[in-house]
């Protein structure tokens, strides 16, 4: 699909953005540097995502965690003792190898001019695409941290947070709830594991624990993670679409076939109710708040002009 054309998302809100958010990013920062800079990170993340389409909620998940963990400055891709990487939210992140191998290819065309943040964000923008969602414009210019410990991975979203703390965790970064429902709509190329989830499946006597949820979907879960089988095992959190960026996974809240209870909850209170109902019924909608909260928060904490570095490998400061 092409880019959004709204006028509203490219021109106003751009502009608005940039006033409230204005951190130094901006659209085509590379372009006179390494002006195939985007091109190459679209390249590889293609390239990754045909032999194992998996990698695309990976790269989504990716780019959030690093985003709400010392701002968007790459420093989850950094690896080592205590890091990030080692915290028990980023356990099962992935796609490392995707932003490794697009890093060495700028590497080789541009040494030292395209940070590792710009390529996550570039390949999380990329990762929707290529699952049939819309692009959007991505301003980039982030400069990369030196510091990523694990000890600050402290306040991530969880999967079972109520709306109000999950509205608490967003708005620490100037995100209101509009950017909360249409960000959690990633979940629609979503994973999740079944130890995050089979509490609401199982209750001790091996009955359904959660009365709420569509009680014709829950032996299908039931089958998928049985009790005391294996609590890693990775199951779609958009059940019959998880493939494709959509609004089915905003039919499935609305049918209670919502599987963490994080995103259960977005259905059965009002005030989110009324923002799932909008995406259900208008995928344009979705797709557009959907790319202006990306940007959004995009710009949590960049570091741009002296702040920070651009790493030669992404995995190790320089």
């Amino acid at each position: 699909m092409g880019l959004i054309r709204s006028s509203c998302l490219f021109i106003v809100f751009f502009s608005c953005l940039s006033a409230v958010y204005g951190q130094g990013t901006r659209i085509g920062f590379y372009s006179t540097t390494c002006p195939n800079a985007e091109t190459i990170v679209r390249t590889t993340v293609t390239s990754h995502f045909g032999s194992d389409p998996t990698v695309a909620p990976g790269l989504l998940r990716m780019h959030f965690h690093d985003c709400f963990v010392q701002g968007c400055d790459g420093s989850v891709l950094i690896s080592g003792p205590n890091t990030e990487r080692t915290a028990g939210a980023n356990f099962n992140l992935r796609g490392f190898e995707v932003i490794d191998d697009a890093k060495a290819q700028l590497e080789a065309a541009c040494p030292g001019v395209v940070s590792c943040a710009d390529i996550l964000t570039l390949a999380a923008r990329d990762s929707i695409n290529l699952t049939k969602g819309e692009s959007w414009q991505v301003p980039t210019g982030r400069r990369d941290g030196r510091v990523s410990l694990a000890t600050n991975v402290n306040n991530l979203p969880s999967p079972s947070d109520p709306v109000a703390v999950q509205q608490r965790k967003f708005a620490a970064f100037r995100l209101n709830t509009r950017d909360l429902v249409g960000l959690v709509g990633g979940h629609t190329i979503g994973t999740a594991a079944c130890g995050f989830f089979t509490n609401r499946i199982f209750n001790t006597t091996g009955n359904t624990a959660d009365p709420t949820m569509d009680q014709t979907f829950v032996p299908q879960l039931q089958r998928l993670c049985p009790q005391n089988g294996d609590a890693s095992r990775r199951v779609d959190l958009d059940a019959g679409s998880g493939n494709t960026f959509d609004t089915s996974f905003f039919n499935n809240l609305s049918r209670g076939r919502g599987i963490l209870q994080s995103d259960h909850v977005l259905w059965t209170n009002p005030t989110t109710r009324s923002i799932v109902q909008e995406f259900m019924s208008s995928r344009g909608n979705f797709n557009a708040q959907f790319a202006r909260s990306m940007v959004k928060m995009g710009n949590i904490g960049v570091k741009t002009g002296a702040n920070g570095e651009i790493r030669r490998v992404c995995s190790a400061v320089n």
